[in-house]
């Protein structure tokens, strides 16, 4: 994907989905401290989204079933892992929620994490998840995040078992100046899921990216 935003189709159909007020505030609150805080740490040499990463091992386990093991609600519990076959993700998750300072958490280097004051991947409403695309130590679990394309799947593991299952429908690249609240926080009644890390270029003064990478998707069944 070229450094140019490139917003693809969402088609889908707007519902009644609304949260309690403190919910839409923490919501609105990520979105605008998510742009500074993405990046942990400066790589030694700036590496980004869409370039190939020769540490990137394709996940092995076999792909979930289209009967019992993909569900159309989100099943009971915290979400534990997220796997990309495409881009060759198979991460841990873990929980997200705001800081002190109102910024929010950040997954540490080699695992993913999720959103846990908006919805579980697989409930109605859009949950999010996050991750480093790379720092100091190398490419990070979201290092070719920019490579996904409409179709691609991404599944969400749960404790007992089972998996829902997302299809990708557009990725775009923004200014984190101009994060796009409305689009990854639209009022949607459908289980839809966002996947974000830092991308662009790399600002060795401030030690950040200046862009964000989103992806799009929504539940398949």
């Amino acid at each position: 994907m070229t450094k140019t935003g490139r917003t693809g189709g969402f088609g889908r159909r707007r519902g009644a989905w609304l949260a309690a007020p403190l919910a839409v505030l923490a919501l609105l609150l990520v979105a605008i401290v998510m742009v500074v805080s993405c990046s942990s740490s400066p790589p030694m040499t700036p590496v980004g989204p869409g370039m190939p990463s020769s540490s990137a091992v394709a996940p092995t386990r076999p792909a979930p079933s289209t009967t019992a093991s993909v569900v159309h609600a989100a099943p009971p519990g915290a979400p534990l892992r997220v796997w990309v076959p495409r881009i060759g993700v198979d991460a841990k998750l873990v929980s997200l929620a705001l800081q002190a300072d109102g910024s929010m958490e950040v997954p540490p280097w080699g695992l993913a994490g999720w959103y846990r004051l908006g919805p579980k991947p697989g409930a109605p409403g859009p949950a999010v998840i996050a991750a480093h695309v790379d720092s100091k130590r190398g490419p990070d679990v979201f290092y070719r995040l920019g490579e996904l394309q409409r179709g691609d799947r991404v599944h969400i593991d749960y404790a007992n078992g089972r998996s829902v299952t997302f299809a990708v429908q557009s990725r775009e690249m923004t200014a984190k100046s101009a994060l796009p609240v409305k689009r990854i926080w639209n009022q949607t009644s459908e289980p839809v899921l966002r996947l974000i890390t830092c991308g662009g270029d790399f600002n060795r003064q401030t030690g950040h990216y200046q862009s964000n990478v989103i992806v799009y998707a929504s539940l398949v069944g």
